[in-house]
């Protein structure tokens, strides 16, 4: 023991022992792969600097001419000189929070069933199943929604407006106030191109949350369950605090889909240039559509002014995606489960 010391005293008495590095030198292809993704990120960036930019160019003439109250003007009419994007910012808003509001409890409940009810022989059947949904083509949501759903759901929309009137955005009356009950009040209204564009969006979002629900650590499953837990139970403690991110990351994205869907808006929507606050009501318009309408037919000026709504909705995707991207970075998947 006496000779162990003395080996061993010395040893620490000549300084502190240094760290091995356990860098190493990249090989050729991590150098290939670390180029290549800079180079695809600096491209993307790239790009949305240029939209931006050219946007911004071509708009510059109508906004000079407009001021400030392109904002707050809800007439659209650029060869008088008096427009702006309040009707169609509004109207935009509202299809989206509609979208939202039927989606994303869809998409969360789907996301669900798939990756914790249903058994594995059919899982792999209904991932496919929503994969080549997110795959259809606005134009086909919007014969559908125009030849089928509007139809079915009028009743719905009267029997909203008949018991849940006395909330104003579920009120359908005309300038006067009088309640409206005929059918043709309740077609072409934000309620139904909400829910078109809702069921649009369900699929990339369901994808998004699904994927975040199965990396869910088997575990911390396991061991929710062991301690009596039901399966809801473990679902409520370890399934959705992990999956937060995959939750907020599929509504947002889905929400950026659904404030910039142009086809199947316009084939279901009647363009007005007025806010309609009654969601069930005919009458509504987004800043896809107008530029979608009125593209064909605008003067020089008229695109500029186009240009400049395209500019406002561009400016508000991106802050829904940067806010989303803050949201999910500060709820990270799996920060939460215990």
């Amino acid at each position: 023991m006496t000779d162990i010391t003395t080996e061993v005293l010395p040893r620490q008495a000549a300084g502190p022992i240094e760290p091995r590095s356990l860098k190493s030198a990249p090989v050729v292809v991590d150098r290939i792969f670390r180029g290549s993704a800079y180079t695809a990120g600096a491209i993307t960036v790239a790009v949305m600097l240029a939209v931006g930019v050219f946007l911004t160019a071509r708009a510059g003439d109508a906004l000079l001419v407009a001021g400030p109250s392109f904002l707050t003007t809800q007439e659209w009419s650029p060869e008088t000189g008096t427009f702006g994007v309040a009707a169609v910012l509004f109207g935009t808003v509202t299809i989206a929070i509609v979208a939202m509001s039927v989606s994303v409890p869809l998409a969360l409940g789907t996301a669900l069933l798939i990756s914790e009810i249903v058994p594995a022989r059919l899982r792999s059947l209904l991932i496919t199943m929503v994969d080549l949904m997110a795959a259809v083509p606005s134009v086909v949501f919007g014969l559908w929604g125009v030849f089928f759903l509007q139809a079915n759901v009028i009743p719905v929309a009267e029997w909203i407006s008949t018991y849940f009137g006395w909330i104003p955005i579920f009120q359908v009356t005309d300038a006067a106030g009088a309640r409206l009950t005929e059918a043709g009040a309740f077609t072409s209204s934000a309620f139904i191109a909400g829910i078109v564009v809702a069921l649009m969006v369900v699929p990339t979002q369901t994808s998004v949350m699904r994927e975040a629900f199965s990396q869910a650590p088997l575990g911390e499953r396991e061991g929710a369950l062991a301690l009596g837990s039901t399966r809801w139970g473990m679902i409520r403690a370890v399934v959705l605090p992990f999956g937060r991110g995959g939750i907020i990351g599929g509504t947002m994205l889905g929400l950026g889909r659904a404030l910039g869907e142009t086809i199947a808006v316009v084939m279901i929507i009647s363009p007005i240039f007025s806010i309609n606050t009654q969601l069930l009501k005919t009458g509504t318009n987004s800043v896809s559509a107008l530029i979608a309408l009125r593209y064909g037919e605008a003067s020089q000026f008229g695109l500029s002014a186009l240009m400049a709504a395209g500019l406002v909705l561009f400016i508000i995707t991106l802050i829904v995606n940067f806010t989303a991207s803050t949201i999910v970075a500060r709820s990270r998947s799996g920060a939460e489960s215990n």
